[in-house]
């Protein structure tokens, strides 16, 4: 199992790999989603390196309000891709004053655990329920790269800790050859971006996921049906 640390570092080297993109809202995403399945594993790791960053953003830029590391780098930088590579400097140094103990060890800090969006949560089984219901609640915005990149967070983690899928994550394995074939794509695009690709914005995409997997969930209980027939 990586440490979160030697999972940024990938990801700054190779950010394609990882998130499709540099892109900071993507990054922030995707580390949400795999830090909130080790916890719920019980493994998120003492010490975590971020512990703090958020309140040495808010210090660094002066800002007494409640805005976090993410928004403060967006506004201070002139597009996604900017911001996204604008992180790694600002954490690079936050790292270097932590470990220099200019940060206070035993300072009272909020962990980025108790901020996760999934605490007890098996993403793949509330796709339909919880997360449809009230996607900003879980995702932060009603986004589909959003549950993109939560979803792909959160798969790394198990896959790292050997932990089997469930089984509507096992399920869920095939939507992307079945979105790919129901559009006639095979240009190895992300499910996402096909839908977003023939949705209006972002927050239609995602509305046209949930009908999406469903009609794929209800296709495959189909020829169970059809199966059991024969």
């Amino acid at each position: 199992m990586m440490n979160l640390s030697t999972l940024l570092q990938k990801i700054k080297e190779n950010p394609v790999m990882y998130i499709d993109k540099p892109s900071i809202t993507c990054l922030r995403s995707f580390v949400w989603g795999y830090l909130s399945q080790l916890s719920n594993l019980g493994l998120t790791p003492e010490g975590d390196p971020m512990e703090g960053f958020n309140e040495w953003m808010q210090e660094r830029a002066k800002i007494n309000t409640t805005q976090s590391w993410l928004q403060i780098i967006l506004f201070r930088s002139s597009s996604e891709k900017d911001a996204f590579y604008n992180f790694f400097e600002l954490f690079e140094k936050f790292i270097k004053q932590k470990n220099n103990s200019i940060i206070q060890e035993n300072k009272d800090v909020l962990r980025l655990r108790q901020n996760l969006m999934f605490p007890q949560f098996d993403i793949y089984k509330e796709i339909l329920g919880a997360i449809k219901k009230r996607p900003g609640m879980y995702l932060g915005a009603s986004l589909i790269t959003e549950l993109d990149m939560r979803l792909r967070g959160y798969s790394l983690a198990r896959r790292e800790v050997g932990v089997a899928p469930t089984e509507p994550e096992s399920e869920f394995e095939g939507f992307q050859s079945w979105i790919e074939d129901k559009y006639g794509i095979n240009s190895g695009q992300s499910w996402s971006k096909i839908i977003l690709f023939y949705s209006v914005d972002e927050h239609e995409a995602l509305q046209k996921f949930f009908e999406l997997f469903e009609e794929y969930l209800n296709r495959n209980k189909s020829l169970d049906v059809d199966e059991i027939s024969g």
